[in-house]
């Protein structure tokens, strides 16, 4: 039991490394009209990890990438974009802690074979969708300084946000759940990867 503990976390912080490796190579970001970044299936390890080890430790190791992204977030600026204090927060609550830990509930479906691996990964990236997709309507929206990168939409603040924030983030799901597919399909993979024991 204890070697399956310290195995789970070994895993746990590899996966976590790779996330953030992956996280940092963007080859389509100048491709993207109205900003955000396509990673190199960055979500994929911390997905993985949820499907072998269950959505409780999944959780926590995307709690883990979710703080990362947060510190990455005040590297870039965060604090400097002249949003009120309630916006921070819920910019910080939305677009970092809760948009990324979200990813850990990949696993939920992770004992009903390639249906469950692609179900749970699109419902968790999805949901992280779901969270950038309120940060732009509730936070970005209200700081009047998107309309100049959406001229189109600016008057449905819905609109802008499902189109900035959908720019990237289907990209990213599809790649992801094609990722999956592809590793699923491997046999050696699968057996690594598959559950072999309940919660």
């Amino acid at each position: 039991m204890k070697k399956s503990k310290t195995i789970a976390i070994v895993e746990g912080a590899m996966m976590l490394a790779l996330a953030i490796v992956l996280s940092m190579i963007t080859p389509f970001k100048k491709l993207l009209p109205f900003g955000g970044s396509i990673t190199l299936v960055s979500m994929l390890p911390i997905c993985l990890y949820s499907i072998k080890h269950g959505v409780v430790r999944g959780l926590c190791v995307s709690f883990l990438f979710a703080l990362f992204q947060f510190v990455q977030g005040i590297q870039e600026g965060l604090f400097g974009w002249g949003l009120t204090a309630g916006m921070l927060t819920a910019c910080i609550l939305l677009d970092y802690f809760l948009a990324y830990t979200v990813i850990g509930l990949a696993g939920m479906f992770r004992k009903k074979g390639m249906g469950g691996w692609i179900a749970g990964t699109v419902i968790a990236l999805v949901l992280r969708f779901v969270c950038h997709f309120l940060s732009g309507v509730y936070v970005f929206a209200s700081t009047g300084k998107i309309w100049e990168e959406l001229d189109f939409v600016a008057e449905n603040k819905y609109i802008y946000s499902l189109f900035y924030n959908g720019a990237y983030m289907l990209p990213e799901i599809i790649l992801t759940v094609i990722a999956a597919v592809i590793l699923y399909s491997v046999k050696p993979m699968r057996e690594i990867l598959t559950p072999k024991t309940a919660e």
